[in-house]
């Protein structure tokens, strides 16, 4: 080993494991409690692998054998590779929501990176917000980094038919509800829907994510759809841990990828796949975290001219096994550069444009992947509407929605609360109908607190029994990517925070219009300023630690509903001093 005490590091790692005094004597000392040998500290990349693993994230159980794969990896290229934890967030098990934590998980990883000798990073990805906390967290210090998102479980199968994570279990328990199905059936079902490692195999926002980490440039080829169970998952991870290492000589940063180019293409991709609608607060909140300028705006303009393509559960039939079999993502990305809807010299963490990645991929079976001439669905973009009762926005995804209330005009049916939801809604004497209008206040960022996906109320079990499986549905909450039906989300600003959806009253009529973007409070301005002047803030719901914290800065949905003090370009990725 040289003495380096008088030369510039070339990686940021040598600040640690290069320096020939009492410092670097320490950290390499301790480090070779583990039986490191000498050469390792020999000023070769150091290699982050930020691991989600937990056994509480069932989606991302699996994870400890794909960090021992990028390791290969890495060693083959001639890095350094060493794992480091942070929290994992499992969507099936947390409360009150995997959301609440989003931003949490992203300090954890930011601060992780930027105190540790670490020259670039691979993130572990899986499941819903893992993905986007990890990008978060690694955008604001902007390291060469590259995501493998832990892949989708196999296809769920009950007896005869397909079932997908998710969108069967909405769909099974209005069943039981309507009498169609009994109580047994339903479960036995249930071990059926998961029957291997991996995340949701429906184009839930796990697998939206996945792709968005494709469409971004973040992941290598095909990241997005190869099952968990697939030996080719495996291999892709042993080639992300040779490629990040290469990366780091290159000096390819998440700044010279996460452009502007990048998240346009995210959203074009995202209506293409039919992608879940939480992918629009992940990549304005990603979005903010590069200080790239993208708006709620942008989702609307780019995704109304893009058609879904994709015939996958929850806005159709096939599952992400049938997709990645049919060519994946690259096949659909190829779509869209086609028929002009790709930005195709966008770079991505391989060294290659968009278009050199994609150019040659096939698509194998046109009844999951449609071509852009004759698409699955003619929109499948994000539809974002506005009015009175939404100022800041509100969106719908007009694939997952019913044609027949694309247009709609009805009484309003409101609960206060998901409490007050949960208490009301199968009430005998509930005064509804199929045309009224599913109302649910305070359950955006600071109401519930954490926004949790409950915006897709389960109809009333009266109307169900009507044979009735879709109305038109407003919160300001989020739903699961999962699911589906004629449903106003992330209505902005929330009634916690004062918005206008805080001042509706059973009984007002509310007008849809998503070919219009319009979602319209049918009172008067007078009325709703006495309504207004009426109105009172609840008391937070927390008083201490991170939930306090989150309750007080975090923002709208419109904005990401990233905490207000953590958003922007960070400039230098870490501090280079020893201690």
């Amino acid at each position: 080993m040289t003495d380096s005490r008088d030369k510039a590091p070339k990686n940021r790692s040598a600040e640690w494991f290069g320096l020939m005094d009492k410092d670097g004597f320490n950290h390499r000392s301790w480090m070779k409690n583990q039986g490191l040998p000498n050469h390792l500290f020999d000023g070769r990349p150091v290699i982050g692998i930020c691991n989600t693993w937990s056994e509480l994230t069932p989606c991302n159980a699996h994870f400890r054998i794909l960090a021992e794969r990028v390791k290969r990896g890495v060693y083959e290229a001639g890095g350094f590779p060493l794992e480091f934890p942070v929290m994992s967030l499992g969507e099936t098990l947390m409360r009150p929501t995997t959301m609440m934590f989003r931003n949490l998980v992203s300090m954890d990883v930011e601060e992780s990176i930027r105190a540790n000798p670490l020259d670039g990073v691979i993130l572990l990805v899986g499941c819903d917000k893992t993905t986007p906390a990890l990008l978060m967290g690694a955008g604001s210090c902007d390291l060469p980094t590259l995501a493998i998102s832990g892949g989708p479980m196999l296809n769920g199968r009950f007896r005869d038919q397909q079932i997908g994570s998710g969108t069967h279990v909405w769909k099974f328990d209005a069943m039981v509800k309507a009498g169609e199905m009994s109580l047994q059936d339903f479960m036995d079902a249930e071990s059926c829907m998961s029957r291997s490692v991996g995340h949701c195999m429906t184009m839930g926002t796990a697998s939206t994510m996945a792709s968005m980490v494709e469409a971004l440039g973040m992941g290598l080829p095909s990241n997005a759809a190869i099952p968990a169970a697939d030996s080719r998952r495996n291999a892709l991870a042993h080639m992300a841990g040779r490629r990040i290492v290469e990366m780091v000589r290159e000096d390819l940063r998440m700044s010279k990828v996460l452009t502007r180019q990048a998240f346009e293409n995210a959203v074009r991709t995202n209506g293409a796949i039919g992608g879940s609608t939480n992918a629009v607060i992940h990549l304005l909140a990603i979005a903010g975290r590069m200080g790239v300028e993208f708006t709620l705006e942008d989702w609307d303009r780019l995704g109304v001219e893009v058609p879904c393509l994709v015939n996958l559960m929850p806005s159709g039939e096939f599952l992400m096994e049938d997709f990645y079999y049919a060519g994946g993502l690259p096949a659909v990305l190829r779509e869209l550069g086609e028929g002009g809807l790709l930005h195709k010299d966008a770079l991505t963490v391989n060294g290659q444009t968009m278009w050199d990645n994609v150019a040659a991929a096939e698509t194998w079976n046109r009844e999951v992947i449609f071509p852009l001439a004759e698409p699955f669905k003619p929109q499948g973009g994000v539809a974002v509407l506005r009015g009175n009762l939404a100022p800041g926005g509100a969106i719908l995804k007009p694939s997952a929605a019913t044609p027949a209330l694309m247009q709609h005009r009805g009484r309003a049916v409101v609960f206060e609360d998901i409490d007050d939801y949960k208490a009301r809604v199968d009430a005998p004497d509930l005064d509804i109908d199929e045309t009224c209008v599913m109302v649910l206040k305070n359950c955006g960022p600071k109401g519930y607190p954490g926004m949790a996906e409950v915006g897709n109320m389960a109809l009333p079990q009266k109307i169900l029994k009507q044979g009735i499986t879709d109305m038109v549905r407003i919160s300001d909450a989020r739903m699961s990517g999962t699911a589906y039906g004629t449903v106003a989300l992330h209505t902005a600003p929330e009634a916690a925070a004062g918005g206008p959806l805080a001042l509706v009253q059973n009984g007002d009529m509310i007008e849809l219009d998503v070919k219009g973007r319009r979602l319209h409070l049918d009172v008067s301005d007078s009325e709703l300023a006495k309504r207004r002047a009426a109105w009172k803030a609840t008391a937070p719901v927390n008083e201490r630690g991170y939930a306090k914290l989150y309750q007080d800065h975090v923002m709208q949905a419109d904005e990401g509903c990233d905490l207000d003090f953590l958003v922007g370009a960070s400039g230098a990725p870490v501090p280079r001093e020893s201690h």
